[in-house]
């Protein structure tokens, strides 16, 4: 028992000598104040694309789903509608007056079926006796999903614009989207430029609305 107590006494004594701070906290296994978990910032709304008015074509949702497929120096430029049919009448001649010459622009067009499609162009719409334009270009459609159809690398026929014809990407006499000179017509196929389905569910198509977004 004289051996019991000499121990006890000395195990007391040994933690009475323990330098401060080196005690076992009392709460030993839980996780203290430093080591909790932070609080996660509450998610940034994506920036609203600035449009210099509504488009009568494409809803919020759609647009929102095109921007990501633009060059990447696009992505926050706001849009500013240089042409639309409903204000400004139809007819391809009065769209090249309206082009401003240094924009990329998106080419929105809404058939008599109600089908959303269209094309981007780095370069802007003009009259050309050749074809012009960078691999950049691409069509797409909502069908109803978004569907983009990218440069193949087979030839360079972007675009090319008279005053009879519009024409994006061509190869072996089709051409991925043409416009006539009055602009309600026009037509959709595939071709080797972009390797696209047609646009519209009619290959030749009766255009209900149609606007031009300078992106700059």
């Amino acid at each position: 028992m004289k051996g019991l107590r000499v121990c006890y006494h000395l195990l007391t004594d040994l933690d009475e000598d323990l330098p401060p701070g080196c005690a076992e906290p009392a709460d030993e296994g839980q996780p203290g104040r430093e080591d909790a978990p932070e609080e996660p910032s509450p998610p940034q709304e994506p920036c609203k694309l600035q449009l210099s008015g509504p488009s009568s074509i494409l809803q919020d949702k759609e647009i929102q789903e095109l921007v990501p497929h633009l060059p990447l120096r696009l992505t926050q430029q706001p849009w500013s509608l240089l042409y639309c049919t409903t204000r400004d009448g139809f007819s391809l001649k009065t769209m090249y007056r309206s082009m401003n010459l240094s924009s990329p622009v998106l080419l929105l067009i809404r058939d008599t079926e109600a089908q959303a499609f269209g094309a981007f162009c780095a370069s802007t719409i003009r009259l050309s006796n050749h074809f012009y334009g960078t691999g950049e270009t691409f069509l797409f459609s909502f069908s109803p999903e978004l569907k983009v159809f990218t440069w193949t690398g087979r030839n360079s026929f972007f675009m090319k614009g008279d005053m009879d014809l519009l024409m994006i990407g061509g190869g072996s006499g089709k051409f991925g989207l043409w416009l006539d000179g009055d602009l309600y017509h026009g037509g959709s196929h595939p071709c080797e430029t972009f390797d696209n389905e047609p646009l519209s569910p009619r290959e030749e198509f009766c255009i209900q609305a149609l606007e031009v977004w300078g992106l700059a």
